[in-house]
């Protein structure tokens, strides 16, 4: 009987210092996921978009570029859509917005298109129909959110669905970080 109640006592302190460090931690203070190609030059992007312009990610620098791997029948990547379309609206009115570029993963032109059109978003659609640009990043599954620095480095790797501001976020920690 002792032993149960002790078992009992040492769970509840257990479960009790769980719920105190899940209180007091930052949720989104360190959503950056490792790659060995942080710090490291962007590897080089050259495609299409799904309306035919080319795209060469060498020719972005100067700008802060942001690319997110996106499948239209992503759960995850739909959901996360109008968190991409309020970051968009919000980096079109400054000086030095983001370049906000999808690189469609595994996907029909014609259903990302559609999808676009229904949840809006008119920053450019990138092919990567043979995967090369994926396996270039390291992606595993979508979405995936990268940055790149204006020099051409990236700086951060976002695993999974991105929650509302944390772009926003990101991006002012980054520009700060740059500026010093």
């Amino acid at each position: 009987m002792k032993a149960a109640r002790l078992g009992a006592i040492v769970a509840a302190l257990v479960l009790a210092a769980l719920v105190a460090v899940l209180i007091v931690s930052d949720g989104d203070g360190d959503v950056g996921a490792r790659s060995p190609l942080l710090g490291q030059p962007a590897p080089a992007v050259s495609t299409t978009t799904i309306d035919d312009q080319p795209f060469a990610l060498a020719r972005r620098k100067g700008s802060w570029v942001v690319l997110n791997f996106f499948n239209s029948t992503c759960v995850p990547c739909i959901a996360e859509h109008p968190s991409l379309v309020e970051f968009a609206r919000g980096e079109s009115s400054r000086v030095d917005g983001v370049e906000l570029y999808t690189v469609v993963n595994d996907d029909a032109d014609d259903a990302v298109r559609d999808f676009f059109t229904s949840n809006g978003g008119d920053w450019p659609k990138l092919r990567d129909a043979d995967g090369a640009i994926a396996v270039a990043f390291g992606v595993a599954k979508v979405p995936e959110t990268w940055i790149i620095d204006p020099n051409g480095f990236v700086r951060l790797r976002i695993i999974g669905q991105l929650a509302s501001g944390v772009l926003e976020s990101q991006m002012t920690r980054l520009r700060e970080t740059s500026e010093s």
